[in-house]
């Protein structure tokens, strides 16, 4: 992987005032921003010096913008501000001044470029709720690029990560440097993946403020380290909706980097799973981890699916093969949630001086929670270890078809505090309850679980759930969903890069992180 110094990191401020706009600029600095977007028309100010006084003090390379149209119902003001406004910055050789499209008559850009000696002029165009098509935009970016602008800037409002696509296209066919940025939770990718198709300024966003659309300039620093990012750069990613609670991006981007091995790893908040992998198909989207609440339905994407996987009837894992484009689909999650159940279970057991070669599910009642992608995973690992399954899910239905195949009980949700037959059981929680931002839930009460051996959590955020702590406390075994985590993580690593994944690494990582 080669380096890319060209590549700048940029953070749009908007402030409420010179002083706190002259300390946020201080702020992306130490963060690693390169270029700070300063949204003038943010800042109410009574004279242009306090301008002026800005201009002179920012201790980072600038973009000057002032959108008259986002301060609606100033009128003629607005414009006239908005034109000393930027008339100062080129006259005292602000690097970038933003004009929009809709204000770029020819007298302002003649006016400009008049009075620069070294800025150069953005030209831009923000594009709300519209839909996208490559011809559509292309035309756009004709109109923007005619006005004669140094650089071109799309903004675009989209409603599903597959209409950020075409911002990719414009990207790699433009004439002209252009900027492109999709705003919302679905455009996030249009940041992380835009340097792959010839993007010389990312935007990320500073500090705790959290944007739509936007990672944190830390996290493409530290994490997805984009600087390194190239047209060979494969793309891999965790498909799921809601998508902002999983590690996946903190622990396969440093293993991508440990292995030198081109790729990066990123979040996908996807809608429609199939419509995802109509758009994305190119052979460089090589690799997926499927969330909830894709699991199942990721099987009908696929052109061959893995027969582990097809028994269960979930996908967690799919490949892209290169040879001929063909989805391949896995579940590593089988696997990973069923061998850390056992060796919790063998080391309690190996203490107590009861080693045994059989495995220590075996005959054990195990207590499912959740009949949905996870869920099935534990569903079939635990029936193939010779485990009696009862499973619990809050649609009734769902857990009555699972445990139809795996010969196994189906119980009303409502009962599952109630639930007691017998001492020594095995609950494992493959619901969403308990997971962060709902940490005070948990699935069973304190009272029940004296009845469990073991109690085995999914959600790994946060790492240590209610339900894991008061099972500890009534002198259960626990077993974090992180330790499944790390094992899946390792089996998609092998399946993404075709070798042997650094498990050492990867798992101190995780605990680095976690």
């Amino acid at each position: 992987m080669g380096f890319r110094s060209d590549l700048l990191i940029c953070t749009s401020l908007e402030c409420k005032s010179k002083e706190e706009m002259l300390v946020s600029i201080d702020k992306a600095k130490e963060e690693g921003a390169d270029l700070v977007e300063l949204c003038i028309d943010s800042m109410p100010f009574s004279h242009i010096s306090e301008v002026e006084h800005l201009f002179r003090l920012r201790t980072l390379p600038s973009i000057v913008s002032y959108r008259p149209s986002s301060r609606k119902g100033r009128g003629g003001w607005s414009r006239n501000k908005c034109l000393q406004v930027l008339k100062l910055a080129v006259e005292l050789d602000v690097e970038f001044v933003e004009v929009e499209y809709e204000e770029a008559t020819d007298e302002v850009i003649s006016e400009l470029m008049s009075r620069r000696s070294n800025s150069k002029i953005i030209i831009s165009s923000y594009l709300n709720g519209a839909t996208l098509c490559k011809e559509k935009l292309g035309n756009l970016v004709i109109c923007l690029q005619s006005t004669g602008a140094d650089v071109i800037k799309l903004v675009v409002d989209v409603a599903y990560i597959t209409d950020v696509a075409p911002l990719f296209h414009m990207l790699t066919h433009s004439q002209v440097p252009l900027i492109a940025r999709a705003v919302g939770d679905r455009g996030l990718i249009s940041q992380l993946l835009g340097p792959k198709y010839g993007a010389s300024v990312v935007w990320g966003s500073l500090g705790d403020k959290p944007v739509a659309g936007l990672p944190p300039i830390l996290s493409i620093k530290q994490v997805y380290n984009l600087e390194y990012m190239n047209p060979d750069t494969k793309v891999f990613g965790v498909i799921s909706n809601p998508v902002g609670h999983s590690k996946g991006p903190l622990l396969h981007n440093p293993a991508f980097r440990h292995t030198e091995y081109n790729g990066i790893y990123v979040p996908l908040l996807v809608d429609n799973i199939k419509e995802f992998f109509r758009v994305y198909s190119c052979c460089d989207f090589a690799g997926f981890s499927v969330g909830i609440p894709h699991k199942e339905a990721a099987v009908g994407c696929c052109d061959e699916v893995d027969p582990l996987a097809k028994s269960i009837g979930a996908v967690n894992t799919i490949i892209r093969r290169p040879t001929d484009g063909k989805l391949i689909g896995y579940n590593t999650d089988c696997d990973a949630c069923i061998t850390a159940i056992e060796e919790a279970l063998r080391e309690r057991r190996i203490t107590n001086g009861h080693a045994s070669h059989a495995s220590p599910i075996a005959g054990k009642l195990f207590v499912l929670v959740g009949a949905g992608g996870a869920g099935r995973a534990m569903a079939f690992g635990a029936k193939n270890k010779g485990a009696r399954v009862v499973i619990f899910n809050r649609n009734l239905e769902r857990a009555k078809a699972l445990a139809s195949a795996v010969s196994g009980e189906a119980l009303p949700y409502e009962c599952l505090s109630t639930y007691c037959p017998e001492k020594g059981m095995i609950l494992a929680n493959a619901s969403a309850v308990g997971m962060h931002p709902n940490i005070d839930q948990t699935p069973v009460s304190k009272e029940a679980l004296g009845s469990y051996e073991l109690v085995f959590d999914a959600v790994y955020t946060p790492r240590n759930t209610r339900l894991l702590q008061e099972a500890a406390e009534v002198g259960a075994i626990v077993v974090s969903g992180v330790e499944m985590f790390i094992r899946q993580a390792l089996g998609q690593f092998k399946l993404f890069t075709g070798g042997l994944a650094p498990e050492d690494f990867m798992r101190k990582t995780v605990l680095e992180k976690f």
